[in-house]
């Protein structure tokens, strides 16, 4: 089946190149375009698309804001959000909506595509890499009110996933994550996705900037519990 895609941009001419460079994959459909947030409900009701490719920077309704709005939607489809910053507070700020990671409108046509088709698939397009420098460049240390509430969400999580989730903060893979915790992948997926639900996130970046608000709070109640390394 498919990939039904929708392109959020202001510039025609974006939107034309990344309609030409991603319509010519066998597996994309872009089903629908438009120039300014304002519009994107409207689209998606008439579309129904599968992942959302959304600018920042919009002169009307800005995709910060329309990715807050359209993932606060049941059964919203993923976001991958397009900025000419490898990491600000934009970018931050839309990963916290529920935005599935971001990509550079310089990237080459070929990782566009593969990061289209890896939000489609739910796995957030953000590398352990990345996810690392985006918590040490763009975010500040937390309020201690944000920092409270945060470690508090992740204290309500069992001894197992609150390892897990740790792991995720520190930006590794399930591969890395079963490794270190002598666990299996899918066992590493199924804790992911309880963590998921009982703390009503969208993916595993949100579960990331959790455990980043939660610093230092859970880095010095993990060296006492000898869990963080």
């Amino acid at each position: 089946m498919s990939i039904r895609l929708i392109i959020v941009d202001d510039d025609p001419l974006v939107r034309t190149g990344l309609t030409f460079m991603l319509g010519g994959a066998d597996d994309i459909e872009i089903v629908g375009e438009a120039a300014d947030g304002a519009e994107v409900p409207a689209l998606i009701e008439r579309t129904a698309p599968d992942v959302v490719l959304m600018d920042i920077r919009m002169p009307g309704v800005d995709g910060l804001t329309a990715t807050e709005t359209l993932r606060r939607r049941r059964g919203a489809p993923e976001v991958l959000v397009l900025t000419t910053f490898h990491a600000d507070e934009q970018v931050l700020r839309a990963l916290r909506a529920g935005a599935a990671g971001f990509i550079l409108k310089d990237t080459p046509p070929v990782e566009i595509v593969t990061a289209v088709r890896r939000v489609a698939a739910g796995d957030p397009v953000l590398s352990p890499a990345v996810t690392r420098q985006l918590m040490t460049h763009v975010a500040e240390a937390p309020a201690g009110s944000r920092r409270n509430t945060a470690a508090g969400r992740l204290g309500s999580l069992a001894e197992r996933e609150r390892e897990v989730a740790l792991a995720v903060g520190r930006g590794q893979s399930n591969a890395e994550i079963a490794a270190g915790l002598y666990m299996s992948v899918p066992t590493v997926k199924a804790h992911v996705s309880r963590i998921l639900a009982k703390l009503g996130l969208n993916n595993r970046v949100q579960i990331a900037l959790l455990v980043h608000d939660a610093d230092p709070a859970m880095e010095e109640d993990g060296a006492r519990n000898g869990d963080v390394r």
